[in-house]
């Protein structure tokens, strides 16, 4: 079948207090998470901009600690 894509939904084991953080940092839980793409595609993007985000400050902090 040329053309077409297939997303399976994820299988992931989580614990409850992954729920809870999962819900507190981006509002959504592993269930939903787990089932719709989007959701996933925002919360990839998300984490994504917060590791560049303190990659950048722990640069800016060890610049100040040599200089």
């Amino acid at each position: 079948m040329k053309g077409l894509v297939f997303i399976n939904q994820l299988q992931l084991n989580y614990t409850h207090d992954m729920e809870k953080a999962m819900r507190g940092s981006h509002g959504v839980g592993y269930a939903l998470y787990s089932q719709k793409h989007e959701v996933r595609m925002k919360v990839e993007k998300k984490r994504q901009e917060d590791y560049i985000k303190s990659k950048q400050m722990v640069a800016d902090f060890e610049r100040k600690i040599h200089s």
